[in-house]
């Protein structure tokens, strides 16, 4: 554990209070920071300022106890950055016409700019682009406030890394990677870091901070599309695939096990690699293959899933047409209630187009954006029976999967978390 510093006198902002920005803000209140979480979704600071978590891996309990310090506000007020000592922008970097969108980081930056003081240290952990921070960010914050970063205010990044659900590696945990655009930002960067988490690893400057992240999700990106593409052709060849990964990994060294789903999901995977794609054919002129390969595998994964249903339901004589099927789990990862970029979605359209019934079971994702075309159902032994097919999509742990066995005709499982005779894995 790192030494607790007394903090109260420093304010920190948190731009951004969803799964990276909260529990930035939570930890940040814990080590003794006066701390203002910003947001412009008032439904979710509502909820911060009534003491409800909106987020896996921060509780009621939590914000309760952040609000009752009396040192955390949440609020959408960009006025309450004034007199910030350090801020933290934790904005969502989605994808446009093949492009990062780039507006919530300028608007980010545009808010900060005139609070800026000397001595200020403007940290950005929105993944993005190598160059994001000292071509783009930076100069707009040096625009807004007549100041110069590194000089001035200190400026830098540091990747999120938060792993939504994982009890294990949570923030405090998780080794965070800083960078500054001089070696004073990398100092008074890490020196704030280290409050907050168990270890924090420096890098030479801000670009290869914000590739870090890219290479760490791309390598993942790629080798999840590596065994997708195998495990399609192995059923083809009549091979086993999971059997194959089971045997490759009793291999202690040189092989690291990753698995077929349905497709990649959240907003790292199916984004992340394509800025590092998007950048280097603006910058040198060169297409990623690997990344390009990979997106057209694991994006072609949901329609995968939706004709082996077909295919399932014809071996027992059944048409896709007029069938009931029953999607089990939506979220893009087990034990999350995130279901941002889900493959699940691709599978239901899919599934609709061919003319399907569909009701969907998933206890911990509310207000999916498929409510309106899809039935939302408990699992029950009765939906079960009565589905002409069940297609696990999320392996949630408080799935019955022995209800699902015993009950159903059919099930596609993509995740494999049951075997029986009434079962295929993808």
């Amino acid at each position: 554990m790192n030494e607790q510093r007394d903090n109260s006198s420093q304010k920190v902002v948190v731009i951004g209070q969803g799964y990276v920005g909260l529990p930035v803000a939570m930890r940040a209140v814990e080590v003794g920071y006066q701390v203002v979480g910003l947001d412009l979704d008032k439904a979710k600071i509502d909820g911060l300022q009534a003491g409800k978590s909106h987020i896996d891996d921060i509780t009621d309990a939590d914000v309760a106890e952040a609000l009752g310090t009396g040192r955390y506000a949440a609020t959408t007020d960009a006025k309450d950055l004034d007199q910030f000592d350090i801020v933290v922008v934790t904005v969502p970097t989605p994808l446009r016409d093949g492009a990062p969108d780039m507006r919530f980081i300028e608007s980010a930056a545009q808010a900060i700019a005139p609070h800026t003081r000397p001595g200020s240290t403007v940290i950005l952990e929105s993944t993005t682009y190598p160059g994001t921070t000292e071509d783009f960010f930076g100069p707009i914050v040096e625009e807004g406030s007549g100041l110069q970063a590194g000089q001035d205010f200190h400026l830098g990044f540091s990747p999120e890394r938060i792993d939504p659900g994982n009890e294990v590696w949570n923030f405090q945990r998780t080794p965070k990677v800083v960078s500054g655009v001089d070696q004073a930002s990398t100092e008074a960067i890490q020196y704030f870091y280290d409050q907050l988490v168990d270890q924090t690893v420096a890098t030479k400057g801000t670009k290869e901070a914000e590739l870090t992240k890219l290479l760490e999700n791309t390598f993942r990106h790629v080798n999840i599309a590596l065994v997708n593409e195998l495990a399609v052709n192995s059923r083809a060849l009549g091979i086993d695939f999971w059997d194959v990964i089971d045997a490759a990994k009793s291999k202690p060294f040189g092989f690291m096990p990753f698995y077929p789903g349905p497709g990649v999901g959240g907003h790292c995977l199916p984004i992340d690699p394509t800025y590092l794609s998007w950048q280097f054919e603006r910058e040198l002129g060169t297409v990623s293959e690997f990344v390009k390969i990979a997106n057209k595998i694991n994006e072609s994964m949901p329609a995968h899933v939706a004709k082996r249903v077909q295919l399932g339901l014809n071996d027992r004589k059944k048409a896709v047409n007029g069938s009931r099927v029953l999607v089990v789990g939506v979220a893009y990862k087990k034990n999350s209630n995130d279901a941002r970029e889900t493959p699940a979605t691709g599978v239901i359209e899919e599934l609709l187009t061919l003319g399907a019934e569909l009701r969907v079971h998933d206890s911990w994702v509310s207000g999916y954006e498929l409510d309106d075309v899809i039935h939302r159902v408990d699992l029950t032994a009765e939906e079960v029976k009565s589905a002409d097919a069940v297609v696990i999509i999320t392996d949630h742990d408080d799935i019955d999967y022995e209800l699902i066995l015993a009950n159903a005709d059919y099930v596609l499982d993509s995740r494999r978390r049951i075997s029986g005779p009434n079962v295929e894995h993808i």
